[in-house]
């Protein structure tokens, strides 16, 4: 488990071979069984990326519930909270580029975390995301954010079987896929427990299929779910 401390600072943490080697290729094997173009999708995603529909997917949910990832996740919520959403992205060869955004918080900040598993090695030349350490708290008096001032950026690099785990209002983007290799992910929301009314209203548009209802405390209690 990443410092508290630094993990609030920085608004992120990269879990280093977090995933279990023996799951990497089963993971990717489901990723590949299930990927849908993008009309077939209730909101149409984009077209230069590749979705997989993998909520039901036993290690995928094994993935959501790795406690290292649970307990990262709960530090930068601070209070009880579900697993709201889990599916597969991958960059289209050239495709992948994003300018720098923020997935912003709903009814407070930090109570939306997500988390981006590695099921391939990243880097810059295969679209790799980069971020922004820090940005999530602007401090009183900073100037607005610049979505096309890309000096700060931090580029990650790591290898199949790290996550990426970050407070959505980070400052964040996925690269250009300059080389073509596959970037297969699964990226996995987690939210606090009062935004549940609100993620059971959107199900359908989110072409979410796995059950919600399970619960988790932060780490500062003891780590528990209920069905």
């Amino acid at each position: 488990m990443p410092d508290r401390t630094l993990l609030h600072q920085e608004g992120y943490a990269l879990l280093r071979q977090a995933i279990p080697a023996a799951l990497l290729q089963e993971l990717r094997a489901a990723f590949d069984a299930n990927v849908l173009p993008s009309d077939q999708w209730p909101v149409p995603r984009g077209m230069d990326w590749r979705h997989a529909q993998m909520d039901l997917e036993p290690a995928v949910q094994t993935v959501c519930r790795l406690p290292q990832l649970l307990s990262a996740a709960g530090t930068l919520i601070g209070e009880r909270f579900f697993i709201a959403q889990a599916e597969g992205r991958e960059p289209m060869p050239g495709g992948g580029h994003q300018q720098l955004h923020r997935d912003l918080s709903d009814l407070r900040p930090g109570d939306m975390v997500s988390a981006l598993a590695f099921l391939d090695d990243f880097s810059s030349d295969n679209g790799a995301t980069r971020v922004v350490p820090g940005s999530h708290r602007p401090t009183p008096g900073e100037p607005p954010f610049d979505p096309l001032d890309e000096s700060p950026t931090l580029q990650l690099n790591g290898q199949a079987g790290d996550i990426l785990v970050f407070d959505v209002d980070l400052v964040h983007a996925g690269s250009l896929n300059i080389n073509g290799a596959r970037r297969r992910t699964i990226l996995i929301s987690y939210r606090a427990e009062p935004l549940y009314a609100a993620h059971l209203q959107t199900l359908a548009l989110r072409n979410v299929r796995m059950s919600t209802d399970e619960r988790f405390d932060p780490p500062d209690a003891e780590l528990f779910a209920t069905g």
